[in-house]
């Protein structure tokens, strides 16, 4: 079952959209795996059943799950737009990078440079 980490930042629903969308662009929900419940992702994520649902159905209307009569929801086979979600999600992470490192005082070229001496550090480690 899936690990569930809500902030207060964003609706509830909207961020386990985002969470589904990660681990379908990372590898962890591979097309054809069934999704839990509503009760049982509710229960596990400590929400309303109604906030899953909502947030299913909007996954469902985007093409991410695809709903099975009687056999409940599965992750969709994308195709190609597994790899366009993946750079949507890397454009908004790069888009939050940069909003946080002009909030500190960064230019875009001070951040660059703060970002490759972060990996020369991991390339020693």
């Amino acid at each position: 079952m899936m690990e569930w980490n809500f902030n207060n930042e964003m609706p509830i629903y909207l961020q386990i959209i985002d969470r589904f969308k990660m681990d379908i662009a990372n590898g962890s929900l591979k097309p054809g795996n069934k999704v839990p419940s509503v009760r049982e992702l509710a229960l596990s994520a400590g929400v309303n059943p109604n906030t899953m649902q909502k947030a299913l159905s909007e996954l469902e209307r985007d093409g991410y799950l695809e709903s099975r009569r009687t056999s409940g929801r599965f992750v969709s086979d994308m195709g190609n737009q597994a790899d366009s979600l993946k750079n949507d999600l890397a454009h908004k992470l790069c888009s939050e990078f940069c909003e946080g490192m002009a909030k500190v005082g960064f230019t875009p070229e001070q951040s660059l440079t703060v970002y490759e001496n972060y990996l020369k550090s991991l390339k020693k480690e």
